[in-house]
């Protein structure tokens, strides 16, 4: 039996779709291995959001050859979609495959014999109209279950369009479909993921028109039996709906949890950005978020640096961020992407000021993580525990995503389990009392 290995960068969006592929291959006889073993074949899922995710690819491929210089390298994803010829270049890599052709790779695939030359197989961006459900299981006690793909918005920092193509859906039969498969797996939870999702519904038969919405989508997950939790992954301002928020707070399975991208406090910076909201916007989302659940956790990404950002710019999204009830930052230094128009925009931000940004920024997440986890301390959450033993722990996060920690305890794995939140540890992370001494589910 051939083995095949495969390593993913990027986003929860890339991991549903590299284990949808994964089990293609297991159905087609091959044995899936850890990427640190032995195998015939190795697949590399690509990243191209950041600079760093393009200069770890030449390093994982080492990787792999070292383990079996004899294995066959093939390279997937938004990378590959954008500079297939690059990575063809790179030494041992024998297939390059774009965005349509990465879910049909098993017709690229030969004996496994090496190339001479990496071979590359990729359609231009404007014909990729179809849509490939995915989902990813079996590394973790979450399930990522994809609902939509591609992008429509034009954001001058973001090569995505360029990589995915345009905005279409599943179909909400398939979704609903999917997430059943999942629940019966014994998976305790289902993230909701995608390029856009708060588009959902565009393309869905392959058509631009909406034929359901978001609300809809989370309406009907909401009544399919067996999840336990359904979490809401990045959506943009501009289509989280007033509708879905006050559905969200009244749901048994959604949870209080949002991650809503800003990129910049600064209107003059979201307008050089093109973002479809202004800051007042933002605002008025949290606050309706915290108002119906004052207990919600809100996860926010910026960008630091974006060229023309003063330090006027700067301080102006700082003290945006600082004034307001959010729970953690996801911070990204920009960094120029070939074939956007912000790569050749005036007054480039120096890359010595990026990183001072940066740093500040991941300092106000420390802070902005702290005081929401002190917030939560001395209530009654429940906690979905996960399967790794980290130096002797066992992690879990609450409904809210609180992270808490516990003695490692193999039973506990994918269990949930009533709690109360007692201290923050050394660690940052929460520890607590069980409320009921017996597994829950």
């Amino acid at each position: 039996m051939k083995k095949v290995a495969f390593y993913t960068l990027g986003c929860k969006l890339n991991f549903s779709e590299t284990s949808t592929i994964a089990r293609g291959f297991q159905s087609d006889g091959y044995e899936r291995v850890d990427f640190a073993e032995h195998a015939d074949m190795y697949v590399i899922n690509t990243c191209s959001v950041t600079e760093n995710a393009d200069k770890r690819f030449k390093s994982i491929v080492k990787q792999a050859l070292k383990i079996n210089p004899k294995a066959f390298i093939a390279a997937i994803g938004c990378y590959a979609q954008l500079k297939p010829e690059e990575l063809a270049e790179v030494n041992g890599v024998d297939l390059v495959l774009g965005a349509t052709e990465k879910f049909k790779i098993a017709d690229y695939v030969n004996d496994l014999t090496k190339n001479d030359f990496g071979e590359v197989h990729s359609c231009e961006i404007e014909e990729v109209d179809f849509y490939v459900g995915s989902y990813a299981i079996g590394d973790r006690t979450r399930a990522f279950l994809k609902v939509q793909d591609g992008c429509d918005y034009k954001c001058t920092f973001c090569t995505i369009p360029l990589a995915r193509g345009i905005s279409r859906s599943d179909t909400l039969e398939n979704v609903l479909n999917n997430a059943k498969e999942i629940s019966e797996k014994g998976i305790k939870e289902i993230v909701l993921t995608g390029v856009n999702i708060g588009d959902f519904g565009k393309g869905e038969f392959g058509n631009k028109k909406h034929e359901h919405t978001f609300l809809d989508l989370v309406e009907a997950l909401d009544r399919v039996e067996g999840i336990h939790r359904l979490r809401i992954s990045s959506i943009e301002p501009n289509l989280l709906k007033n509708e879905t928020i006050e559905f969200v707070s009244n749901s048994d399975s959604f949870v209080p949890h949002f991650h809503i991208p800003l990129q910049s406090g600064s209107d003059e910076i979201l307008g050089q950005m093109r973002r479809r909201y202004k800051s007042d916007l933002y605002v008025d989302r949290v606050s309706k978020i915290k108002n119906k659940m004052p207990h919600a956790c809100i996860g926010v990404d910026v960008i630091v640096g974006f060229p023309g950002e003063s330090d006027a710019h700067f301080m102006e999204t700082y003290h945006f961020l600082n004034e307001l009830d959010i729970s953690y930052l996801h911070v990204f230094t920009y960094s120029e992407r070939n074939n956007t128009p912000a790569a050749s925009m005036n007054d480039v931000v120096p890359q010595n000021v990026r990183n001072k940004r940066s740093k500040m920024l991941r300092g106000l997440s420390v802070k902005k993580r702290r005081g929401f986890y002190e917030s939560q301390l001395g209530s009654t959450r429940m906690v979905l525990f996960e399967g790794e033993n980290k130096n002797g722990y066992i992690h879990g996060f609450t409904e809210n995503y609180v992270k808490i920690k516990h003695p490692w305890n193999p039973e506990l794995v994918n269990t949930l389990h009533r709690v109360i939140l007692t201290e923050i540890d050394v660690d940052g992370l929460v520890r607590f009392e069980f409320v009921e001494s017996k597994i829950t589910v």
